[in-house]
């Protein structure tokens, strides 16, 4: 008896296992968290991106009444590589978990801008990326987009609010464009830019399990009171506002990731559709020279971040696997030449006009995308329409101005939205549109 209720009581405790906190990226120990990129911005941007000591010296890193203040440069003419700016990269690889933001602010609204907080794994696309956050110039929605190697699609079954623009997550997915990926653009117009920040901020919640990856906005008036008392449960929360799942294996396609926060600006994306922006063109002839004379436009540039707090299911992930490809000191993609090209990006269309992807089979390649090297190949993808930029390789990166791997370019999948994710690398990334390579 005592022994069959024992056991009926450990199957009830794992049907109702909740997440308890795993890391607290508490104000006071935030930067100690966090690796400070300082190498060339893999998207070309006209961004110079600093060093801890630097950013606080200049204002740029600060801790104000228990929030983390990251900005930009708004008090000078930029010169060199551009204008001052701040990327980090944590230090610890996450593998399954719940990851919550609470923004007061975020660094959009400016033309020029690019905003991101994300997630990456190594050997990119293999080790996969997560776009939670992304946009540019005067975008008012957000976009959420997957980046992978072949074999990941995911279905649009109702089980989200947002919409579907791309269904297949492979960076080389005939018909997308190149580092497309899979991407999900956000309905509501306070999830972003210039509304999110009007309306006090709000919370991000993203969930990844082994069978999807979920992406939730709360405005500051409708946080989950558990969520704001410490004990997170998504089952209380409703539609997501994108939900990745389908036809994909989530462990094989994303391990070990690494959450980015950045604000880049002009480079594969915002500069891209600078000439097709309604309302960023008429302010200056290119993206750069906008950028460049006007710092007061950047004033309210920057993160100013309540809590960043990460969850696992019953404190503990899975462990990380070896399905991914190792990567080849010396293999390149087909085709690329032997100086690190400009992505190419011929049309963007605005978020608005984003169709809808009806739930059918996408044809898979025959062969996978050739991986970059971990310490720096310089394969950047070229854009495309409705391209969504992927993922950038941070990892194992310390600050230094070493070159990392080129995961990619990102063609944007919005005239002044879109979300990147391409393949970045230790000192420089890839480019993104949903971008695939940061």
């Amino acid at each position: 008896m005592r022994s069959t209720f024992s056991v009926l009581s450990l199957l009830v405790a794992s049907a109702t296992a909740s997440y308890v906190l795993e890391d607290d990226y508490a104000a006071s120990s935030f930067a100690s968290m966090f690796d400070f990129f300082t190498g060339d911005d893999p998207t070309h941007g006209y961004v110079n991106y600093i060093n801890q000591q630097q950013a606080q010296n200049q204002g740029m890193y600060k801790v104000e009444n228990g929030a983390v203040y990251m900005g930009v440069d708004s008090s000078n003419v930029a010169s060199g590589r551009g204008r001052d700016s701040i990327r980090i990269s944590s230090k610890k690889e996450y593998n399954h978990g719940l990851f919550i933001l609470d923004l007061a602010h975020m660094p959009a609204g400016a033309c020029g801008t690019w905003p991101a907080f994300w997630l990456l794994g190594p050997n990119w696309p293999y080790g996969g990326e997560v776009d939670i956050i992304e946009g540019v110039n005067t975008q008012s929605a957000n976009s959420m987009a997957l980046h992978t190697d072949a074999g990941c699609s995911i279905s649009h079954t109702g089980d989200f609010s947002g919409t579907l623009s791309t269904d297949n997550c492979d960076v080389a997915a005939p018909g997308q464009g190149t580092n497309v990926g899979c991407a999900i653009h956000s309905q509501d117009s306070s999830s972003f830019g210039q509304g999110f920040n009007n309306n006090g901020g709000g919370v991000f919640a993203t969930e990844w399990t082994s069978d999807y990856i979920s992406i939730w906005f709360f405005s500051r008036g409708a946080i989950p009171s558990d969520i704001s008392g410490g004990n997170p449960d998504p089952s209380n929360w409703g539609l997501p506002a994108a939900k990745f799942a389908g036809a994909c294996d989530i462990d094989a396609k994303f391990q070990n990731q690494k959450m980015i926060m950045n604000v880049a600006f002009c480079g594969d994306w915002a500069g891209s559709v600078w000439s097709t922006d309604s309302t960023c063109a008429p302010q200056a002839s290119t993206c750069q020279d906008y950028v460049q004379n006007n710092p007061s436009a950047f004033q309210n540039t920057y993160w100013m971040i309540n809590s960043l707090r990460v969850y696992s299911e019953n404190g503990a992930g899975p462990a990380p696997t070896q399905s991914q490809p190792s990567a080849s000191p010396t293999v390149t993609s087909p085709g690329q030449p032997t100086t690190e090209p400009t992505a190419s990006i011929t049309t963007f269309e605005t978020i608005t006009n984003i169709p809808t992807v009806t739930n059918t089979p996408v044809p898979q390649p025959t062969t996978d995308q050739p991986q970059t090297t971990g310490s720096g190949g310089n394969g950047n993808g070229n854009g495309g329409n409705n391209a969504n930029w992927q993922g950038w390789n941070d990892n194992n990166n310390n600050g230094g101005s070493g070159g990392g791997g080129f995961g990619g370019g990102r063609g944007g999948s919005g005239g002044s939205g879109g979300s990147w994710g391409g393949g970045r690398g230790g000192g420089g990334g890839g480019g993104r549109g949903s971008w695939g390579g940061r």
